[in-house]
């Protein structure tokens, strides 16, 4: 198979689907985070999907960074920049919520429930150190990032305009949680997902358009005796 800038975006596009996709069946039926929960097999497997949704994500947005980087100019690279780091930090965090977690549930158990409170948007004491920090990078990231990388989508008009500016009105939607207690914060993440579904499927379906090759109309050899 030959790898053309096409392809690349193409699948840049599926990857993009793919995240939204994961994002949404993560928040299906997710139980309340505890110290329990994190020991269990469905933590596992769910920790496996966002890190998954991360990294797809990622390759996602640069395709669609990519595809307009020239319409997008100054605020595009920057959305795209901020937007990344937020799904990068993620990758980070869930991974080590899948491999260190786990494992320190018993010896440090005072971190654990830190750990626990921040997931959870409750106050905690605890110190958690360089993991707060970058859970804050995160949250920037992810809320700053894609208000700023949505209105660049939607300003360059390359892609599907109401999926640009869903992704920047899903970006601010994830701080209603803290202004509304009794809201289910996993519902704020579905707007998100929807958006990355909708850029992904507009890039997919721009570039297997531009794959196509225009019809070519070939004209029938004259006939000498019928042109005279």
């Amino acid at each position: 198979m030959e790898i053309t800038t096409t392809t690349l975006t193409r699948a840049a596009g599926l990857a993009a689907m793919a995240a939204g996709t994961l994002f949404i069946a993560v928040q299906v039926k997710h139980p309340e985070i505890t110290v329990d929960f994190i020991q269990s097999t469905q933590w596992k497997v769910r920790q496996g999907m966002k890190i998954a949704m991360a990294a797809l994500a990622l390759a996602g947005i640069a395709g669609m960074y990519l595809r307009q980087v020239r319409q997008s100019g100054v605020l595009g690279l920057l959305g795209w920049l901020l937007f990344s780091l937020g799904y990068l930090a993620m990758l980070c965090v869930e991974a080590i919520g899948l491999v260190v977690i786990p494992t320190i549930t018993q010896s440090s158990s005072e971190y654990v429930n830190g750990v626990v409170a921040l997931a959870t948007n409750r106050g905690s004491s605890a110190d958690l150190g360089l993991f707060g920090a970058l859970n804050g990078v995160q949250g920037l990231g992810y809320i700053v990032g894609g208000l700023v990388f949505g209105v660049a989508l939607y300003r360059s008009g390359v892609l599907a305009r109401w999926a640009a500016a869903l992704l920047a009105v899903a970006a601010l939607a994830t701080l209603a949680p803290l202004f509304l207690p009794v809201a289910n914060q996993r519902l704020f993440a579905l707007p998100n997902a929807i958006a990355l579904i909708g850029l992904g499927w507009s890039l997919w379906r721009e570039q297997r358009a531009a794959a196509v090759p225009p019809a070519t109309t070939v004209d029938a050899p004259l006939d000498p005796a019928g042109a005279r």
